[in-house]
C-alpha cells in the first residue's frame, strides 16, 4: 500500500490527507501546462514589441530620414511661398501699376490645378499624409510659378510698348489754353446753367470763340462722329489702354469715324450746339468706363506753376456752360 501523506491546515488546525488521485495529478498537470502557455505568449508579444530585427531596425531609421527629409523640404517650400508672395505684390502693386494694367484675381494666382482623385490614390501610399500635404504645395507653388511667368511676359510686352502707350495717353488740354483764360467750369459738382439745380459735371468747360480748333488729346481713333443727346455735335476718340475722349458742343467736324488721329491734330472747332449756354468745348476723359477728372490729364501741355493755377481755377469755377 502507497503512504498516505498529510499537511497540516492551519485555519482547521488539524491534519488532511493529501490527495494523489491521478484525477488530482492531471488538474495540477494541466494548471501548470496552461500557466506556462500563458507565459510564454506574454514572453513572446514582450518579446516581439520590445526587440526588433536588423531589418526593422533599417526600415525605421529610414522611415526616421524620409520624414526629416520631408520636414526640411516643407520648410523649403515655406520659403519658396514667402519668396513668390513678395513677388506676386510687387507685380500687383507696382509693377502693374506702372504700366496700368490689372492686377491678377487671387482666385487665378491660386486656383487648384490638380484634381482631387489624384491626391485619394496618394492617401493609400506610406506617409500618406505628408506625401499629400507636400505634394498639395508643391502643385499649388508650380501654378502659382506658371502664372507670375505668364504675368513677367505681359510686362515685358507693355514695356515695348510703352512709348507707343504714352503717345495714347490723354495729356494736354483739347482748346489752346496756355493763359489758362478760356476755362469756364471744372470737373464735379455744379450749377446747371439751364435749370439752375445742383448737378454733377463729368467734364471741363473751355470757353473759345466759335470757330477755335478743338485738338486730339492723344493718339487715337475716332469711334463716335455726330449728334449726341446733351452734347450737341461731340466726337469720340478710342486712345486704347482703357482710355477714351469726348468733346462736345462742336460747330463743325474735322475728321470722320475710323480715322487713325494723333495728338494735337485738329479734330473739329468749337460751336454752341447742343444743350449750351455760350461757344466752349466740353470735354470728358474715360478710364475703364469711369469718367476722371481731366484736370489730371494736362502734364505735357501745362509747367508745374500753371498746373497748379489751372487746378485751382478749375476747383473754384462753379459755373457751367452745358
Amino acid at each position: 500500500m502507497a503512504k498516505k501523506k498529510f499537511h497540516f491546515n492551519t485555519e482547521t488546525l488539524s491534519y488532511e490527507q493529501i490527495d494523489h488521485t491521478l484525477a488530482h495529478k492531471l488538474k495540477r498537470f494541466l494548471i501548470h501546462a496552461l500557466s506556462g502557455v500563458f507565459s510564454g505568449v506574454i514572453f513572446f508579444f514582450i518579446f516581439v514589441s520590445t526587440v526588433q530585427s536588423p531589418q526593422e531596425k533599417q526600415l525605421g531609421q529610414d522611415k526616421s530620414h524620409m520624414e526629416a527629409q520631408y520636414r526640411v523640404m516643407e520648410r523649403q517650400l515655406q520659403e519658396v511661398q514667402f519668396v513668390m508672395s513678395d513677388l506676386q505684390q510687387r507685380d500687383d502693386n507696382l509693377y502693374r501699376v506702372v504700366f496700368q494694367a490689372d492686377p491678377i484675381p487671387l482666385s487665378i494666382r491660386r486656383g487648384s490645378s490638380a484634381n482631387t482623385e489624384y491626391y485619394s490614390q496618394l492617401l493609400d501610399m506610406t506617409n500618406s499624409e505628408i506625401v499629400v500635404s507636400t505634394t498639395k504645395k508643391l502643385n499649388e507653388l508650380k501654378k502659382e510659378l506658371y502664372i507670375q511667368s505668364k504675368s513677367y511676359d505681359e510686362l515685358v510686352m507693355l514695356s515695348k510698348n510703352k512709348e507707343i502707350m504714352l503717345a495714347c495717353l490723354p495729356a494736354i488740354q483739347p482748346v489752346s489754353n496756355k493763359n489758362l483764360t478760356r476755362m469756364a467750369s471744372g470737373f464735379g459738382w455744379r450749377i446747371d446753367p439751364v435749370y439752375h439745380t445742383r448737378r454733377f459735371h463729368a467734364g471741363m468747360d473751355f470757353a473759345s470763340p466759335i470757330g477755335t480748333d478743338i485738338f486730339a488729346t492723344g493718339n487715337g481713333t475716332i469711334i463716335s462722329e455726330g449728334w449726341q443727346q446733351g452734347y450737341g455735335n461731340c466726337i469720340q476718340i478710342n486712345h486704347g489702354y482703357g482710355y477714351s475722349t469726348l468733346y462736345g458742343h462742336m460747330s463743325a467736324f474735322k475728321v470722320r469715324i475710323g480715322q487713325v488721329v494723333k495728338r494735337g491734330e485738329v479734330i473739329g472747332l468749337v460751336g454752341s450746339t447742343g444743350k449750351s449756354t455760350g461757344p466752349h468745348c466740353h470735354y470728358e476723359v474715360h478710364y475703364k468706363g469711369t469718367v476722371m477728372n481731366p484736370q489730371n490729364y494736362y502734364f505735357l501741355d501745362l509747367s508745374p506753376a500753371e498746373y497748379d493755377r489751372m487746378v485751382q481755377m478749375s476747383n473754384n469755377a462753379g459755373q457751367m456752360l452745358d
